[in-house]
């Protein structure tokens, strides 16, 4: 029973601290709620012109909005109470919704009226998500950084089964107006929590402004050798082993499962990573994170070539997506952690949103290299060859980066608050080796 209870998510966090607690919160309805309308725009939009084009066209204008927000509003979460800066961005999101909602009334609501909303309230939850994770540091200790960041990867996960499910549901019954005014719904408990947080003012009264703020901190990146591994080591999970570009035609044409199984396959790494962040009690002891990163990505990259290689074996599929949605959810966790730590508070907002728009970016990237590969081949080998590729990918910069693969838990404490030191033995100038090579 003692062996159960230590592998269970640790708790801790939200015991210790009351703050993180509100935070944490405060993340359930603005999740959900982002969910629901991840499924209502598209839905809507398809509706609207019957084409798939527009479809993605919508998926690409909300790219580009947050990666914009990713390099501009960075500065501003390290300028601001960051606490502010998550109203703010919360209730920009709100609107939009709030604008959505009654748009759908009406069945001639322009098309590109909906492309705006959606650009600027993905634009706006980037913003406060970075803000969010910014302030985690600040509310917990070094040690138990990594068990805060697996609760939130609970949220994460729990919303991205939960909201998808809520928002088909609420569209059917009750209406794409309605669907969206859950997002407006779950915005007021997420606003009045983050308002009880205490203040958290920015930590340097000279963080630098506008395209200052921005090249300071492209900068930090470049001249941060761990920083860089672990973005290029998301990148080439993202881009050689996401594959769901072809799950269509891989329920169709492979596995014949039809677009109930399609469903499936969209959903199992997610069921993958929630179990994994409920069974991440173990985070907390783990000394040799940049290892376990590594590994965590070889075991990612062979899932999705073992996926490939199931045949019509429904059941090994999904088994192993799931198992590399857990791989993903730990290789996240740590890279999280490390962020988090071994970057200064005045930079926080910007590496946060740096690693935000990674994270972002990079699954959009695996899609096209996918379809490419897929278009010139079949699916089978597009997702076999990503999978192996990740998985030669992450040896080859683990052989190349001997920061990320020694990268240890230990090290000098650093106090999670505003007037944190800008010193970071972790840190070093330089590349990641001699030939720089991915929510």
């Amino acid at each position: 029973m003692g062996r159960l209870r230590a592998l269970l998510v640790d708790l801790t966090p939200l015991r210790e601290s009351r703050d993180f607690r509100m935070l944490w919160a405060s993340q359930v309805g603005s999740l959900i709620g982002r969910q629901v309308v991840i499924v209502a725009m598209p839905y809507q939009v398809y509706v609207v012109t019957r084409s798939s084009l527009a479809v993605g066209l919508l998926s690409m204008a909300q790219a580009v909005a947050i990666v914009a927000a990713s390099l501009s509003g960075g500065g501003l979460i390290d300028r601001f109470d960051r606490r502010r800066v998550q109203l703010a961005a919360k209730s920009v999101g709100a609107f939009m919704s709030l604008g959505l909602a009654f748009g759908a009334v009406s069945a001639a609501e322009p098309v590109w009226l909906i492309f705006v909303f959606g650009a600027l309230g993905s634009g706006a939850m980037s913003l406060d998500q970075a803000a969010s994770s910014a302030t985690v540091p600040r509310l917990v200790s070094r040690r138990l950084l990594p068990a805060a960041l697996s609760l939130r990867q609970v949220l994460f996960q729990g919303s991205a089964i939960v909201g998808p499910a809520l928002g088909g549901a609420a569209i059917a019954s009750l209406g794409l107006p309605a669907a969206y005014g859950l997002d407006v719904l779950g915005f007021l408990p997420s606003a009045v929590l983050v308002a009880r947080l205490a203040p958290q003012p920015p930590s340097s009264a000279q963080v630098a402004r506008g395209w200052q703020a921005l090249l300071e901190g492209l900068s930090y990146v470049r001249r941060s050798r761990i920083l860089l591994a672990i973005f290029i080591a998301d990148l080439n999970a993202m881009i050689f082993g996401m594959p769901t570009a072809v799950f269509p035609a891989l329920a169709l044409s492979v596995l014949r499962i039809g677009p109930g199984g399609l469903g499936l396959l969209y959903s199992a790494p997610a069921v993958g990573a929630l179990a994994g962040s409920l069974l991440s009690g173990w985070v907390t002891r783990v000394e040799r994170q940049g290892a376990v990163i590594i590994g965590a990505i070889a075991v990612w990259g062979l899932a999705i070539a073992g996926f490939g290689l199931s045949g019509r074996l429904l059941w090994v599929a999904l088994a192993l997506l799931a198992l590399a949605g857990a791989a993903d959810l730990i290789s996240a966790v740590f890279r999280g952690t490390i962020l988090q730590l071994t970057v200064p508070d005045a930079m926080r907002g910007r590496m946060s949103s740096f690693n935000l728009m990674v994270v972002t970016t990079g699954p959009r990237l695996g899609d096209l290299e996918a379809g490419v590969v897929a278009a010139l081949f079949s699916p089978v080998v597009s997702v076999v060859s990503g999978g192996l590729l990740c998985s030669l990918g992450i040896v080859v910069l683990a052989l190349l980066s001997p920061t990320l693969r020694g990268y240890r838990a230990s090290g000098p404490e650093r106090q999670p608050t505003p007037s944190s030191s800008t010193e970071n033995t972790n840190v070093a100038p330089g590349g990641i080796g001699p030939t720089p090579r991915s929510p």
